[in-house]
């Protein structure tokens, strides 16, 4: 049993977010999409039976407009960074913080930019997590760098709270 939580707690260290060249560069339906997207964001969750993202999910955030419109029902590099970010942060944030939060981010960047930088925040934000080691340095961060590291942190120490405790707790109470 604690093989397998190391190596959960492995994969969570290793978790890897695809920066925007590594985005396909051609456009998908709303199905291929899904897809895409469950393949990243299963990793992120600790629920594999919980649906992180359906066509119906995506859907509302183009109708709240959180999140452009797809053209002509295909979606591209866009539409993915927007679905990867918004994927990680509804674990933590609601729909319409979310909005806020990514409007402020690509007032101040451009968007490949804000992306790339949520990927990397976000993965070493997990990795210190899990390795209990405290993030980097934040006296030397712009107002904008420091939101990011709090946005990311706080979704990584969700993760690192259900992995570690909540879902060992649930088990060990199953068991019983």
């Amino acid at each position: 049993m604690v093989e397998k939580e190391n190596e959960q707690q492995d994969n969570f260290i290793k978790y890897h977010m695809p920066r925007w060249d590594e985005l396909p560069d051609l456009d998908l339906y709303l199905d291929q999409v899904v897809n895409y997207l469950e393949k990243y964001l299963i990793n992120y969750t600790t629920n594999k039976e919980e649906k992180i993202i359906t066509k119906t999910m995506i859907n509302n955030y183009v109708k709240q407009g959180i999140m452009p419109a797809p053209e002509k029902k295909k979606y591209n590099r866009i539409h993915l960074a927007y679905l990867l970010v918004i994927g990680v942060l509804k674990q933590v944030y609601s729909i319409s913080d979310i909005g806020k939060l990514i409007s402020l981010t690509i007032q101040n960047y451009e968007l490949k930019k804000a992306y790339n930088r949520f990927c990397v925040n976000l993965e070493l934000s997990i990795k210190h997590a899990f390795s209990k080691k405290e993030f980097p340095d934040s006296e030397k961060m712009t107002e904008e760098q420091y939101l990011l590291k709090n946005v990311v942190q706080s979704c990584a120490n969700k993760l690192y709270v259900e992995a570690t405790f909540l879902n060992k707790k649930e088990k060990n109470t199953n068991n019983e």
